[in-house]
């Protein structure tokens, strides 16, 4: 039997050694062991924070199809969820679009207002009268179509004109080319006076005898003469005259030359009208203390009896058919009394031995105070304040359009038309520039069509250069218009008065009654079509139908993600 001899190995006093080296810890640095520690918790804490905080998102918001999302669900099932989620946010987008594009383009409606407005809140209209007889026509002498005729002939042979009339009666001839019918005058024709003309001293020379063609009028149930009613306005047809209008002194500014005019005037013949305290204005009305005689006038109720009434009269040998045509008689305009009258651009006829009556139907529109936050130019119409003009104390599109008129015929003919606003520095048009500034006022809306329909798309008035917006507050009249024939001569003969046309030969009478038809009229009212209330009740309307989404919604969204997850992951720090 084999004997096993086990020996042992003894080591060395090296090997030893080197075994006990290795088997000695190596130190490590405590700041580098704590950094990779701490990220690689920070890391692994983070995402289980996140995971943790989006499942219960998942399972506590109020939004529809997001609780699918956090629970264990097959991917074809969490799949479809993602897609209906992406369409409805889609569908809620085009929706709020065509919301948004609603409340941006139309946000004001006008509609009727809730209450009629009696009469006696607003003014009785002012009332401007034109007569066609410019010039009563002359005795002696050539006529006025006379003198153009020779005058147009004249240039077409290369003549000179020299007329056989004295200088006064040149500078009436110079003064009528300006208010007879200004469509005859021709392109090209040379200036005849290198002098400064008065037109305005000139018309007044020449202008015929108010008593003898305003004979008398009544107001108020009280017959009158017609100049304690009526003033003088000079328009682009020459002298007119106006009643119930605001003085030239409350309509144009200081430096006007219409102001300085109504001005020295009034301390002469028309200081009672122009002394008046103004009581009243657009936007707000008659003061509560305003009594029954205001500035401007107002009328109690309707009907005849209520309103104005006046006679006009002419004179068959003073009627010039060369100047202003073959329909004689008067033009009568009615207009808001802030305005100025433009009697060329709409009128009413009353023609020689005819009765007109006038029923009144006032059209006005009011506006809402949430309206004024909104720009002008998205409620399309400008209030008092926010709108300044150059001529005019008050705003209103007419006046504004008129003063644009003004600055375009300066800019195009380097000059202006003598009945235009304007201030000492403007030069005033001659006989040359008739034709000029005649075809500027077709220029001007060419221009102002052609700018405005760059920047519109057909559903509001786009910029131009004039930018003549309506007045957010504004009152017009319309006119129902009945006349019949007003025989003179029976008349006199039923009443057997034989001296009246021997003193006025020639004389042929019409009547103009103008008064309101009803005693009540029904407001159009500027306000709000979509608010910023609406548009967000309509936002969260949409978005509560396809997605069950609110403001809470998202309070929810900003609280998980915020104070939420800073309270979790404060949590696994300290743990």
């Amino acid at each position: 039997m084999n004997q096993i001899v086990m020996t042992t190995h003894k080591p060395d006093l090296n090997e030893n050694v080197i075994n006990a080296i290795q088997s000695v810890p190596l130190k490590e640095n405590p700041n580098a062991k704590g950094r990779n520690v701490l990220n690689r918790m920070g890391n692994l804490s983070a995402f289980r924070v996140i995971k943790q905080i989006y499942y219960e998102y998942c399972a506590n918001t109020s939004i529809h199809g997001i609780q699918y999302l956090g629970e264990t669900r097959p991917l074809k099932e969490k799949l479809f969820w993602i897609c209906v989620f992406i369409a409805s946010i889609c569908c809620c987008s085009n929706l709020i679009q065509n919301i948004y594009v609603k409340w941006t383009e139309t946000p004001v409606i006008v509609t009727f207002a809730e209450k009629s407005t009696p009469v006696w809140n607003i003014p009785f209209p002012a009332i401007t009268i034109c007569s066609e007889t410019k010039r009563p026509m002359q005795r002696k002498g050539p006529s006025y179509m006379e003198l153009l005729n020779e005058w147009k002939s004249n240039i077409a042979e290369g003549k000179a004109f020299n007329p056989n009339i004295n200088s006064t009666e040149f500078q009436e001839f110079l003064t009528l080319l300006h208010i007879c019918n200004t469509q005859v005058i021709d392109e090209g024709l040379t200036r005849l006076s290198h002098q400064t003309i008065d037109y305005v001293g000139i018309l007044n020379k020449m202008l015929p005898d108010f008593e003898r063609y305003y004979l008398f009028c009544k107001w108020f149930g009280h017959f009158s003469e017609c100049d304690e009613l009526f003033v003088k306005t000079y328009t682009e047809e020459g002298i007119c005259y106006t009643f119930n209008g605001l003085n030239a002194t409350d309509i144009y500014r200081e430096n006007t030359i219409q102001h300085r005019q109504m001005g020295l005037e009034s301390t002469v013949k028309y200081n009672a009208f122009v002394n008046r305290s103004l009581e009243w204005s657009l936007e707000n009305g008659y003061s509560h203390q305003t009594g029954l005689n205001t500035y401007p006038a107002r009328v109690l109720s309707a009907g005849s009896r209520a309103g104005l009434f006046i006679v006009l009269q002419n004179f068959k040998q003073d009627l010039d058919f060369g100047c202003r045509g073959p329909i004689q008689g008067y033009k009568v305009l009615l207009h808001s009394p802030d305005d100025v009258p433009l009697v060329s651009k709409q009128f009413v006829r009353i023609p020689i031995a005819r009765e007109v009556l006038i029923a009144v139907k006032p059209n006005m529109i009011t506006t809402s105070v949430g309206i004024s936050e909104y720009n002008p130019h998205r409620r399309q119409c400008f209030l008092s304040s926010e709108r300044s003009l150059r001529f005019f104390k008050i705003y209103s599109q007419n006046n504004c359009e008129l003063e644009c008129l003004t600055n375009y015929t300066l800019k195009t003919c380097g000059c202006v038309k003598f009945s235009m606003p304007r201030t000492a520095d403007m030069p005033v048009c001659g006989e040359d520039k008739i034709h000029c500034y005649d075809r500027a006022e077709d220029g001007l809306l060419f221009k102002e069509f052609s700018e405005g329909i760059k920047n519109t798309d057909f559903n509001f008035r786009g910029d131009t250069e004039c930018n003549c917006m309506s007045a957010c507050t504004s009152l017009s009249y319309n006119a129902e218009i009945s006349q019949g024939n007003f025989d003179l001569e029976h008349m006199l003969e039923a009443v057997g008065d034989s001296d009246y046309l021997q003193k006025y030969p020639g004389a042929e009478m019409s009547r103009l009654s103008i008064y309101f038809k009803e005693n009540q009229f029904i407001t159009s009212k500027r306000s709000e079509l979509y608010g910023v209330t609406d548009f967000l009740a309509n936002c969260g309307g949409i978005f509560g139908l396809f997605m069950g989404f609110s403001i809470l919604s998202v309070v929810e969204l900003l609280y998980h993600v915020s104070l939420r997850l800073w309270s979790h992951v404060t949590a696994t720090n300290q743990n």
